[in-house]
């Protein structure tokens, strides 16, 4: 082997150096949602106005009174309802988004001299689109599963739960016994059901991933200058802190898309035989709340979104670092 071995850089673009960023990525999204899993949970119910929790709804306190309630119907198991479908979707969806963060960032600057912040905005943002491409089915019957609050009864001992199997089969079937309903694009392409609220969440995964990364970037290359041997090696909590800022940021940015990405994705519950339109779902929330509903539950969504990049953005260059990426 020669001296120089060590030291030269993997190459970007091969199968091998792919595979293994997927895999970092893949690992920090899963450590990252687990993390705030409970969080989550009690996030989508406020956001999608659930009838149980919206008592709860505008506060930090609300949110533990609602945890609470939770955990004394269900148990640990309720705070983490719909985890499984999360993990499921994460870890393709993170691998995929850091993967592709990773090829787009080389193609579109090799060296730091061609970094700019338009282009890391469009680096975050290609690679989140592609991202929720692929993984937009398992995101909605993640929804479905942590909106269930109900337990249905079967006989008189059995408690069921929503299941990913359960969650899948209803949205497939909804709408499909409904007397009167007219024959439509949902009837007869049942796959569209799996993508209700996809637009808003794509047009909002722009400014989303794309804050992110931009923010990521540029705090690094602000408070981790490069030198002659390139970035200044970072500590765990340089990652941790950049990352919980990015994350801030970014939530601001792009809450109100997800705040009408949730109301979408379950409006299959409300009204199943039909696609619920964009303008109608902001109308809605408009004619309830005015402008501070499509805020419901930011602060909650910080609680969650802060650690959340924190602890991905972290593990992922663990992971690098680790797998030699």
């Amino acid at each position: 082997m020669s001296p120089n071995a060590t030291t030269t850089k993997p190459d970007k673009q091969s199968l091998q150096y792919i595979i293994r960023s997927g895999l970092a990525g893949g690992i920090a999204g899963c450590v990252a949602k687990t993390v705030v899993a409970p969080l989550d949970r009690v996030k989508i119910l406020f956001q999608a106005s659930n009838p149980d929790f919206q008592k709860y709804a505008g506060s930090w306190s609300g949110a533990l009174r609602a945890g609470k309630e939770i955990y004394s119907q269900s148990g640990t198991r309720g705070l983490f309802q719909g985890h499984s479908a999360t993990l499921l979707r994460v870890f393709p969806y993170a691998a995929i988004k850091f993967m592709a963060y990773d090829q787009v960032h080389y193609l579109l600057m090799p060296t730091h001299e061609k970094e700019t912040n338009f282009r890391r905005f469009l680096a975050g943002a290609i690679s989140g689109t592609m991202s929720v491409l692929v993984t937009y089915p398992l995101e909605l019957i993640r929804v479905r599963m942590a909106f269930q609050t109900k337990l249905q009864r079967e006989g008189t001992h059995n408690v069921s739960r929503p299941s990913f199997q359960s969650a899948a089969r209803f949205i497939y079937l909804e709408g499909t016994g409904i007397q009167g309903s007219n024959p439509n694009y949902l009837n007869q392409f049942p796959i569209l059901k799996f993508y209700r609220g996809f637009t808003v969440t794509l047009i909002g995964m722009v400014p989303y991933a794309g804050v992110s990364f931009l923010s990521w970037g540029f705090l690094r290359s602000y408070f981790l200058p490069p030198s002659k041997a390139g970035h200044r090696p970072p500590t765990p909590m340089a990652d941790l802190a950049i990352g919980a800022v990015s994350g801030a940021i970014a939530q601001t940015a792009s809450y109100p898309f997800e705040v009408i990405r949730r109301r979408m994705q379950v409006g299959g519950i409300t009204q199943p035989d039909r696609w619920l339109k964009w303008n109608e779902t902001v109308s809605a929330i408009w004619r309830r709340s005015g402008w501070r509903g499509f805020y419901v539950g930011l602060s909650l969504g910080f609680l969650k979104v802060v650690p959340m990049n924190a602890v991905s953005f972290t593990v992922w260059q663990g992971c690098k670092r680790l797998l030699n990426v």
